[in-house]
Formats: structure tokens, C-alpha cells, sequence
């Protein structure tokens, strides 16, 4: 009789059943959700953001013109002034007097010219009758111009006299602001030299004088001549100005004139823009930045900034979504940025579906769940329209 054999209750449970399968593995995740937008080819301004500073459009430096002491100064030191405004005055007391002077030596000169002229005449009565000698007629006649020149110099010396005493008055030569004085009264002025009082600077308009490097000229230029890049006339170019601390400046400005050489120690061409400052709110000597626009360029693909990751040497990344709804990886080389993108010139194509939300979720090769892009503010106008009709 065979024996039976009793296996333990825990080895029965380790038996697998023949009629049923193998449990299944972890589930799998879902593709990541994206948004994508398709890259786009439209006509960008190639612009460029130039250094410079702001100038006075006209600076006078107001001088003594004559020597004397300053009596008075009557301007407000950093107001605004018109041209003709008094800004000081000196003592003209030594001046009243030169010209008084003068002027009497004018009336004697006169006199003199009157009583030659009146013996002159004498003379050309008598001198048909011998009465008077040939010699002296023409002494007559040479005391006449002798007296003539004295006059005329007489009326010289009372010109200037007059003159001198108007520099006295010192007024502005142009409208502007008035700087500091550089005199005070009780001093000894224009003796010598011309001694400077004050600079009036005329700030409405104001200059921003800037400068481009040569071999970024030449690189604009090549480009327009071989056809990539459209030409701006620079005669009706506009420019953007961008303070320092990084406001845009609310009114644009007209490109005046770039030099026709270049500067050899910089290797960098000066140029000019004029800009209206009604509120004074540009000073001389501020640093600022122009931003200008310097040629076009039709039908390049553009990319938003946000999709990119930047390398070095103007390369760049981006993540697109293939015909499978598939992520790759994208190497790109971009070059100007216009407004929030880049000008993509190699990497990317027109139409292809660049992911801009959900780049840390999507990996190279993985499948997504791509949606098309809409901007936050077109979605909160819908929102809001939506809910006005609610």
C-alpha cells in the first residue's frame, strides 16, 4: 500500500494557478500636457541699442566785455531765462563818463570840419582873382580832409564809447537755464581778459551724441548690400531713448547725422539724435542708451524668448513637437531680439510646434499631450466677456 503524502497549508499557497495570468506591471503615465505654439516668419526691425550722452543743443558762455566792477547780480542760479533777461550788472559810471568824452570830442571835431569847410570856400572866391596864393587854397582844401577823418573818427570813438557802456548791462545771449555764477559782486571783471560770469544752456530740444563700432557698420552694410536686410533711410530714422534707469523715455527723437569718419582711437562712429525735453527732464551729461532702427528684415522665423535656452555663441535650444505628438530637442541659432523673441537664422522651420508651457515636463523622445498657446491676457479678456454676458 503506497504511502500519503501531506504537504504544509503554506506550501499549497505558494502554487500558482494554472488558469490565471500573472499580475500586471506599474500602469503607465499619461503624456505630458503642453503648450505649443508654431513658429512664425514675419518682417522684424533690425534695431540696435547704442551708449551715449545727452548735450545742450546751444551753450553760451557769458563773458565780461568790458573791464569794471560787478555791481549786481539779478538772475536766480539754475532758473530759466530768456534771451535779453538781465543776468549782472556793471558799475557803468567809468563808461558814462568815456562816453561823454567822447562825444565832445565828436562836437569839436564837427566844429572844426564847419570851419575849414567855410574857409574853404572863402579861398575858391579869391583864388580866381590871385587874391589868395595857389598854396594856400590847397592847404584850404587839405585842412578840409584832415577835418573830414577827424570826424569820422570822433564819431568812431563815441560809437565805441556807447558800445561799452552797453556791455555794462550783461544779458542773455540765448533762451536757456542759467548756471551757477562764476562772479560775485564787488569784483573786479574783464580786466584783461574776458572774464566768464555764467553758461546758459538751452536744454528744448536736447542732444544724445552716441557711437556705433565700424565693423558693426560694415556688417549692416554688407548684409543691405547683398539683399538679406532692407536699407532705413536714415534721414527719416526715429530713435528710442532708454534712461538710466532703464525707462524708456516717452518721446522719440530724429536721427540728425552720423560722421562720415571714424574715430582712430575707438574705432567708432559718432552719431546724433535730437529729442524734445519740454519738462527739462533730460539733462547734459546723462548716460543713456538709443535704441534705433537700422535696416529690415522680411519673412525670418521668430520664437518666443520664453521657449528658448540660451548657449553661448548666440546658440540656443528649444523643445518642438513632431507629426506623432512626440517631443525632440531643437539646437538653434538665434541672433537679434525683437520685442519678447528671438530671430531664430538656423534650426527651426516655419509652422513647427514649439513648446512654450510644460518644458520641464516634456522629454526628448517622450510622447505629449500638446495644446495650442493662448496669451494670459487674451484669456482673461475672454474670461471677462463671458462672464459680463452671464
Amino acid at each position: 500500500m503506497r504511502p500519503v503524502l501531506f504537504l504544509p497549508l503554506t506550501s499549497l499557497l505558494l502554487i500558482p494557478s494554472c488558469g490565471k495570468k500573472q499580475a500586471a506591471g506599474p500602469p503607465q503615465m499619461p503624456p505630458a500636457a503642453v503648450t505649443v505654439l508654431p513658429a512664425a516668419t514675419e518682417t522684424v526691425s533690425i534695431t540696435r541699442e547704442l551708449p551715449g550722452r545727452l548735450d545742450a543743443i546751444r551753450v553760451a558762455q557769458v563773458r565780461a566785455r568790458i573791464s569794471g566792477i560787478l555791481l549786481e547780480k539779478s538772475y536766480e542760479e539754475g532758473a530759466d531765462v530768456n534771451a535779453g533777461d538781465l543776468l549782472f550788472k556793471i558799475d557803468p559810471a567809468p563808461l558814462e563818463a568815456a562816453k561823454e568824452n567822447a562825444a565832445a570830442t565828436l562836437a569839436r571835431a564837427e566844429a572844426n570840419l564847419a570851419q575849414t569847410e567855410t574857409q574853404l570856400g572863402r579861398y575858391k572866391t579869391l583864388v580866381g582873382s590871385n587874391a589868395v596864393s595857389k598854396q594856400d587854397f590847397d592847404n584850404a582844401e587839405s585842412a578840409v580832409k584832415v577835418a573830414a577823418a577827424e570826424l569820422k573818427a570822433a564819431q568812431a570813438a563815441l560809437k565805441t564809447a556807447e558800445l561799452d557802456l552797453g556791455y555794462a548791462t550783461v544779458t542773455s545771449p540765448i533762451s536757456g537755464r542759467a548756471g551757477r555764477a562764476q562772479v560775485t559782486e564787488g569784483a573786479l571783471v574783464g580786466e584783461g581778459e574776458a572774464t566768464p560770469m555764467a553758461i546758459i544752456q538751452q536744454l528744448d530740444p536736447i542732444y544724445f551724441d552716441f557711437t556705433q563700432s565700424s565693423a558693426d557698420l560694415i556688417s549692416l552694410r554688407r548684409a543691405t548690400s547683398n539683399g538679406e536686410l532692407s536699407k532705413v533711410d536714415m534721414s527719416k530714422a526715429t530713435a528710442t531713448l532708454i534712461l538710466e534707469d532703464g525707462s524708456e523715455y516717452p518721446a522719440t527723437g530724429k536721427i540728425l547725422f552720423s560722421e562720415a569718419s571714424v574715430d582712430p582711437s575707438t574705432g567708432m562712429v559718432s552719431l546724433r539724435a535730437e529729442f524734445p525735453n519740454p519738462d527739462k527732464l533730460l539733462l547734459p551729461g546723462m548716460f543713456a542708451r538709443a535704441r534705433v532702427v537700422q535696416a529690415i528684415r522680411e519673412n525670418v522665423v521668430t520664437v518666443p524668448q520664453r521657449a528658448v535656452t540660451r548657449q553661448q555663441g548666440g546658440a540656443g535650444s528649444v523643445m518642438v513637437v513632431d507629426e506623432n505628438n512626440v517631443a525632440q530637442a531643437r539646437i538653434i541659432k538665434t541672433e537679434n531680439a525683437v520685442g519678447d523673441k528671438w530671430v531664430v537664422t538656423s534650426g527651426l522651420k516655419a509652422g513647427e510646434k514649439v513648446i512654450i508651457e510644460g518644458l520641464l515636463k516634456a522629454r526628448p523622445g517622450a510622447p505629449v499631450a500638446p495644446e495650442p498657446f493662448t496669451p494670459k491676457a487674451e484669456t482673461s479678456q475672454t474670461a471677462s466677456k463671458e462672464s459680463d454676458k452671464g
